[in-house]
């Protein structure tokens, strides 16, 4: 009776992995606790809802500073035209360099989620400082009396820009990141599912222009009429239903490991390519190196298939005397471990 009973949960147990190869996901998706996710109840547009308000109401915040900035630096701080415009260009400038930061961090260590988060609260932290430097009077010039304007102290340039710059690093992490982990929430291996990721980049523009519409008009209007403390104020509030919007959505989310730094593996590929400058490349691609398993080396990605572009890079796959005798040694090695 025991051994029928074991075999016969065996059995269950064989077909419960069989149903569930065939309902999970098919590119390495894992849930948050790092298990595999199903189809049914996770990713797909079912978590888009969240990352799309996360960066509709991100950019909101973004560009509700952005877009008035100079105008405060002239009227608030005193500063001249000059000067208030190359502190902004150069603000901007590293909102486009930070996402460097935010990238390795997410593919090599943290992946896309955590990255996310964190500097999410990074972001918001930095709204709040912009919005009290605004708010309070203390952290304020004195009003112009006539042609005479008071310059900013150094204090009050400090916690203004400490705020400003902590924004900058913030969008480092998501600037890079949401997109990312929008498309993640797609298996490139389902067909239904690849075609709805292009739809899912459509909706993904859409929110960043309503963000952006909504802070070049109304936001705008606000800071010009109502004051400033309240024109930063409502774009730190977005920032705060943004970390909200996207936290909500966690059970739902399927999550890609990190797999470590592309930039680590696109160097080596150039180096190894410019070490084999001798070597012939063979005009058949499947002669290339290329690892023995189904799935990548890397762990959380997925093999790429062989492209005519950049093709001086195959060299870096050639397999030249030296390495062919050392895979051999290897298996010999192994067999005989065996």
């Amino acid at each position: 009776m025991g051994s029928i009973e074991d075999e016969r949960s065996l059995v269950e147990e064989g077909l419960l992995q069989d149903e569930r190869s065939n309902h999970c996901t098919g590119d390495g998706s894992v849930d948050f606790h790092g298990k595999p996710v199903l189809k049914h109840n996770t990713g797909n547009w079912r978590a888009c809802p969240f990352i799309l308000g996360n960066e509709c109401c991100e950019r909101l915040a973004y560009y509700g500073i952005a877009t008035n900035l100079v105008t405060y630096l002239t009227s608030k701080l005193h500063e001249g035209n000059v000067s208030a415009a190359r502190n902004v260009t150069t603000w901007q400038g590293t909102c486009y360099l930070t996402p460097l930061i935010g990238a390795v961090l997410a593919d090599a260590y943290w992946g896309r989620y955590w990255t996310i988060a964190l500097f999410s609260t990074i972001y918001f932290i930095g709204m709040c400082t912009l919005s009290l430097s605004a708010s309070i009077p203390a952290l304020q010039p004195p009003e112009c009396v006539g042609s005479i304007c008071p310059s900013a102290t150094p204090i009050q340039y400090a916690v203004f820009f400490l705020g400003l710059y902590m924004i900058a690093l913030g969008t480092g992490g998501i600037k890079p990141c949401v997109s990312s982990f929008g498309a993640d929430q797609f298996d490139d291996t389902d067909p239904q599912e690849r075609i709805k990721k292009g739809s899912f980049f459509n909706w993904f523009y859409f929110s960043i222009n309503i963000g952006g519409l909504v802070s070049s008009s109304l936001i705008v209007w606000i800071q010009d009429n109502a004051g400033w403390g309240l024109g930063f104020g409502i774009p730190a509030l977005f920032m705060a239903l943004a970390i909200v919007s996207f936290f909500l959505g966690t059970p739902l989310y399927r999550f890609q490991k990190p797999g470590g730094s592309p930039i680590t593996r696109m160097c080596q590929v150039v180096v190894a390519s410019f070490r084999k400058r001798n070597l012939h490349v063979p005009e058949d691609s499947s002669l290339l190196y290329e690892t023995p398993d189904k799935s990548s080396a890397i762990e959380g990605s997925r093999k790429l298939e062989h492209s005519d572009e950049l093709t001086c890079l195959d060299k870096a796959a050639v397999v030249s005397d030296v390495e062919s005798k050392t895979v051999c040694a290897k298996r010999y090695k192994q067999k005989r471990a065996s």
